[in-house]
């Protein structure tokens, strides 16, 4: 399968994209900034922004933009927030959302590793205030490994999201340099078997880049590594290097290639696999396929309800 360009001063056209503009865009921009509200969108220097933010969609970034990791993919600043949380983030998030009438919202965070619990109390009222204010809202979170905290994760799914996702962002073998040393390939498939070991009924997700140096095997074990542990929904994408800073970009994989890594995704039993060089974990192809199955699984459930309640 390798369909791979080595990288030039010239990105191939299949990764040429427009600079975000229009009204919605500058909507969804100055909202976030009056409630204070980081984007991962901007954060991460998501490459469908334009596309995302012209129809009313972000990803939001919960617990402030200051990672306590320093993963050398990933443009986010690192830090010590010490502490820090602002209460008042799980009402701001939900008043955003009403304010633009999404029925799906997926939010994210920085590492929190300065939080005894890693921020999962935070995620959690998050996700509890959504529910509450907005009947129906389907919730995505994508969250830190909480590093493994089993009480972290049990808080986290007690709050009902309809997706946990946690991303393992590379083969086994770049693991290292390319993620924090705080986090880890085993780690990460652990917490996505342990959230489907106790609640099966929540869908879990993750996701990994290309273009890392990685081989078509190790791609191979990676996807089946993630099925074996029970993970629901993939998303593959091409690594960008955000700065000079970060790790360089070893080969463009082609749309062709991608497409292929679909296929044999869902041939290992994944429900949805979402593959394209612009593809991010947070992509609103795989959205609308998750939203048509809570929908189709609430329908089925209320029928359930129903035929049960018509029992003598």
């Amino acid at each position: 399968m390798n369909f791979s360009v080595k990288p030039s001063y010239k990105k191939p056209e299949w990764l040429k994209i427009r600079p975000p503009s229009g009204a919605v865009y500058n909507e969804v921009k100055s909202l976030a900034r009056q409630m204070g509200l980081a984007t991962v969108c901007e954060e991460a220097k998501c490459p469908n922004i334009a596309e995302c933010w012209a129809v009313g969609t972000a990803t939001y970034m919960l617990m402030g933009d200051t990672c306590t990791r320093a993963c050398k993919f990933c443009a986010v600043k690192t830090g010590n927030p010490k502490g820090w949380l602002d209460p008042e983030e799980p009402q701001k998030v939900t008043d955003t959302v009403k304010r633009f009438g999404l029925k799906y919202v997926v939010l994210t965070s920085v590492n929190r590793d300065d939080l005894p619990d890693g921020g999962a109390d935070h995620f959690a009222r998050t996700v509890e205030s959504l529910k509450a204010e907005i009947p129906g809202i389907m919730v995505e979170t994508l969250i830190p490994d909480f590093r493994g905290n089993q009480s972290a994760l049990n808080r986290l799914m007690a709050s009902n999201p309809d997706v946990i996702a946690q991303n393992i962002e590379t083969v086994e073998r770049l693991t290292y340099p390319v993620r924090d040393p705080r986090a880890g390939y085993q780690q990460t498939l652990t917490v996505l078997a342990s959230i489907k070991r106790h609640r099966p009924d929540i869908f879990t997700k993750s996701s990994l880049m290309l273009g890392l140096g990685e081989t078509d095997d190790e791609i191979k074990t990676c996807i089946a590594d993630l099925r074996a542990h029970g993970v629901d929904i993939l998303t593959l994408g091409q690594y960008l290097q955000p700065t000079q800073q970060h790790l360089p970009v070893e080969e463009f994989v082609t749309p062709d290639a991608f497409s292929a890594w679909e296929v044999q995704a869902l041939n290992m039993g994944f429900l949805y696999c979402a593959s394209g060089p612009l593809v991010r974990s947070s992509y609103k192809a795989a959205e609308f396929f998750i939203q048509g199955v809570v929908e189709k699984r609430r329908k089925e459930t209320e029928t359930v309800v129903q035929c049960s309640g018509c029992q003598p």
